[in-house]
């Protein structure tokens, strides 16, 4: 054989890698493939071309493998199993910059599916390797790494805790700083990942500076990367307090809550989350969201949002106005109450439900005039129904019933209660029964009403067992009645009336 024929017999194998590798990866581009190569034994016949001579064969096969491991967990454990990890982690290092976005790709792929697998690429060094990645030149690479990063970050502070370990976070910082859009909002990303675990970890990030990085990029026009600004500024408010103050002292507010009025709902979303997690501390970092015109503003985001959308604005409401009778006021003020109505009919999901009813507790349970605010607004009925609904969710019961309680046991707006008289089970009856108990000696005009409404008729109704409260209380009640008016309105007097017409003889 010639030695031109023997050349081209090099090309042609060549040529077939080349194709087979191109194929593979384009066939694992789409989900319904994967089984099929699984089932063909893909993952053996890629590993010998990871450590291909030639470069493109190798990224190729690195492509193919990232976006079979990306779509199912079964095919990243069969790469775990293959031994490719360490092969890629290896190879990483003196590779040129395509090799490493694809190496970096299949890590990512692999340690998004679970922390196991997540901690296999740890083992094998993937930390330490994709670390050095964020050191290198080229932003694509950078990006490549602190997105595989950020995947093994989310699962566990464990995890979270050997990327810091390895060097990571100053990096990340500094990822912030470069120009390239797509890098940024990955290195935000992944700093909100690791920040999300513990206060500790969160802690580690703003020590590096992080926050007034972030900071400087809240008013930035590009949306996702004002999403992942957001969630890492929340990230680390959710913690303590002195983080959420430092936060506060970067002074984001109130340019954030301008960020109310963003197009983009995440944006939205994710900056009423961040004041949710500030107010929730302390009633001085409620009143600083509260001055800048954060309530009023959050109340407004309420209406304009549907679902889990709305949840955070929700919780806000509510965190803010369990702090003092003064930052209830301000909720009710802002027209809080009406919106929460809104979203208790308008929502169908349980657990937006019972915030809904957590927050209205939050603002009722203060003084009666916090509770009348929540009365008048006809919220006492509908947590009733929702408690004694059998189709609500325990924890929507549990909330419901609770707020209802802690809202009776200040209401002395008598026109509220009064619907709960019909439909209240007994444990919640003695608390209605009890506030009319407290009003009606006091106020002739609510006494003249409670007999021409039917309210009294509907006291003399209530069976309660001698001795008890309920018992007590309804005697009290009865006790601010003429007796005639009390047998008036009492169980079977009209028959005995009629009775008496029966044998009455005129004279």
């Amino acid at each position: 054989m010639s030695q031109r024929q023997i050349i081209q017999v090099f090309e042609q194998y060549q040529k077939s890698r080349m194709q087979f590798v191109q194929t593979v990866a384009d066939l694992a581009a789409r989900p319904q493939n994967t089984e099929i190569l699984q089932n063909a034994g893909v993952m053996s016949l890629l590993r010998p071309l990871m450590l291909d001579v030639v470069p493109s064969i190798q990224q190729t096969a690195a492509l193919a493998l990232g976006r079979l491991a990306d779509h199912s967990d079964n095919l990243a454990e069969a790469v775990v199993r293959e031994d490719i990890l360490p092969q890629l982690v290896h190879s990483l290092a003196s590779q040129n910059r395509f090799y490493k976005k694809a190496a970096a790709f299949v890590l990512r792929a692999v340690a998004k599916h679970s922390p196991e697998l997540s901690q296999a690429v740890v083992a094998c060094g993937g930390v330490d390797a994709l670390v050095l990645c964020l050191e290198e030149f080229d932003p694509g690479v950078k990006e490549a790494a602190a997105w595989a990063l950020g995947f093994i970050a989310r699962h566990n502070a464990s995890l979270s805790q050997s990327i810091v370990d390895a060097g990571a976070i100053p990096l990340l910082v500094l990822c912030l700083q470069e120009p390239e859009m797509a890098l940024k909002r990955i290195a935000a990303s992944t700093l909100s990942d690791i920040c999300k675990h513990t206060p500790e970890l969160a802690q580690t990030v703003v020590d590096t500076g992080a926050i007034a990085h972030l900071a400087q990029m809240i008013l930035n026009p590009d949306a996702k990367l004002k999403r992942q600004v957001f969630s890492a500024l929340s990230q680390i408010s959710k913690h303590s307090v002195s983080l959420a103050e430092m936060v506060i002292e970067a002074e984001i507010f109130p340019a954030a809550v301008a960020c109310l009025r963003d197009p983009d709902e995440y944006v939205r979303k994710n900056v009423t989350t961040l004041m949710r997690e500030v107010v929730k501390h302390t009633p001085e970092l409620s009143q600083v969201i509260v001055n800048c015109g954060g309530l009023a503003a959050v109340i407004d985001y309420l209406g304009d949002c549907h679902g889990n959308l709305r949840l955070p604005g929700i919780m806000m409401l509510g965190y803010v106005a369990a702090h003092s009778e003064n930052l209830a006021m301000a909720v009710i003020l802002s027209k809080g109450v009406p919106q929460l109505a809104l979203c208790l009919s308008e929502e169908s999901e349980h657990h937006i439900k019972a915030a809904t009813a957590w927050s209205i507790g939050q603002i009722g349970h203060h003084t009666p005039e916090h509770a009348k605010a929540v009365a008048t607004a006809n919220l006492l009925p509908k947590l009733l129904q929702l408690y004694m609904d059998a189709s609500s969710s325990e924890d929507l019961q549990v909330k419901s019933k609770k707020a209802l309680k802690s809202i009776l046991q200040k209401c002395t707006y008598l026109p509220g209660l009064e619907p709960l008289l019909y439909d209240a089970p007994s444990k919640i009856l003695k608390h209605v029964v009890c506030q009319f108990s407290k009003v009606l000696p006091h106020d002739s005009k609510a006494r003249r009403l409670f007999v021409t409404s039917g309210g009294l008729k509907k006291v003399q109704e209530i069976e309660a067992e001698p001795g008890t409260p309920l018992q007590e209380y309804i005697n009290a009640i009865n006790s601010c009645f003429p007796e005639e008016i009390v047998r008036y309105c009492s169980p079977g007097y009209s028959e005995l009336l009629l009775e008496r017409l029966e044998t009455y003889q005129p004279a």
